[in-house]
């Protein structure tokens, strides 16, 4: 993810900080230090750091059980919503996915039972609830205080997960549960269905109430249900197709010798926004419309296409399955890819040109569906 850079390195994983994190490290100085002045923005930061480091946690207890069933994962991301962690491959079982799902909030109940034992053995227990954050009064930084709210945190951060609904990991427990009996992919969809049922209650109470916040998060997970159900779609319809189907096998090549102009005369007489650059039959680059409207912008001279082509072409076997293409050039950023059979070059697949083959597959798909209705009806 753009903007994150590495803070460590825990069991093989990269542990990141997106640039924006630190917006929440403000919000907890500025929260705390208007009653209680510098030290007070300081408890405040201290705050913030060590939710977070709860929230690491939470991940590592996803990531390790993903590891432990063979999933790798490849970096947890913390954002100021949260944090994310990178499975490099789904479960492939429901009794998998369920244990993934409920190994995160496990973690913030073992830290809160931590936290409630800490606090006996320090006296302070009983105050907990005074100055836990439960009166809603002015507090100042002191021992009770921080653990009365991370207790407080990580109680709320178990239950808050556990709903039932995408992307909250109660949701993927619900979807394991589901898929025990109705398979995967009806299960997503239920799963997906309910969870942004919940998601437009959430938001509508959170209108009617003035609550931002919870507005906000109703909307994120209504967004984030959605998605679920649609990469579940383009998964399965998309599982059945190789990039060999998918790619443009009548697309315009260039030559070294061509020039912008020449591309401009094609962009406006065509639909093709890709072009490989080929010197005899091998591709030597990649020009796009982008490549091209920037070269418009900063050169003064009708340039020729090998100096404003992309050299670094990604590649993909014919044979590799449509759908981990997708998934590659989506986690990778990837616009346009060079399609092989072998040593030789066959064409480019974009986004757009799987973006295309999902929409194609889900409505043979569909009409193939209402047939075998209309048969088993007549």
């Amino acid at each position: 993810m753009k903007w994150s850079f590495t803070i460590a390195h825990i069991v093989g994983i990269e542990i990141k900080i997106h640039a924006t994190f630190f917006l929440i490290l403000l919000l907890g100085a500025v929260q705390w230090g208007g009653p209680n002045g510098f030290s007070g923005a300081f408890f405040g930061i201290l705050l913030m750091a060590l939710l977070f480091f709860c929230v690491v946690l939470h991940e590592l207890g996803h990531s390790l059980v993903a590891q432990h069933f063979g999933l790798p994962v490849s970096e947890i991301i913390l954002l100021p919503i949260g944090g994310v962690s990178k499975l490099e491959k789904n479960p492939q079982k429901p009794l998998h996915e369920l244990l993934l799902a409920i190994a995160g909030p496990l973690v913030n109940v073992i830290i809160a039972a931590v936290l409630v034992a800490t606090a006996g053995a320090s006296g302070t227990l009983s105050s907990l609830n005074a100055k836990g954050l439960v009166s809603g009064q002015p507090l100042s930084p002191s021992s009770s205080v921080l653990l009365g709210w991370l207790l407080a945190a990580n109680i709320s951060l178990a239950l808050f997960n556990l709903v039932p609904a995408f992307p909250m990991d109660g949701g993927r427990a619900l979807r394991a549960i589901l898929w025990m009996f109705v398979g995967f992919t009806r299960a997503t969809q239920i799963s997906s269905a309910f969870g942004q049922l919940l998601a437009f209650a959430f938001g509508l109470y959170a209108v009617m109430s003035g609550h931002f916040l919870l507005a906000l998060i109703a909307l994120f997970i209504y967004l984030g249900a959605g998605q679920e159900w649609t990469e579940e779609r383009a998964r399965t319809v998309l599982t059945t197709f190789k990039v060999g189907d998918a790619y443009n096998k009548h697309a315009l090549t260039l030559g070294p010798s061509d020039r912008v102009s020449e591309v401009v005369h094609i962009l406006l007489t065509s639909y093709q926004p890709d072009f490989a650059v080929m010197q005899g039959s091998s591709l030597i680059g990649v020009v796009t419309r982008d490549d091209v409207l920037k070269a418009l912008a900063t050169e003064t001279e009708d340039v020729y296409v090998t100096g404003i082509m992309r050299r670094e072409v990604p590649q993909f076997q014919a044979s590799t399955h449509l759908d981990e293409v997708r998934r590659a050039m989506v986690e990778g950023g990837i616009r346009v890819a060079a399609v092989y059979e072998g040593e030789k070059y066959l064409g480019l697949i974009s986004q757009d040109d799987i973006n295309e083959a999902v929409l194609i597959a889900t409505f043979m798909k569909e009409q193939e569906r209402r047939r075998l209705a209309q048969s088993q009806a007549g």
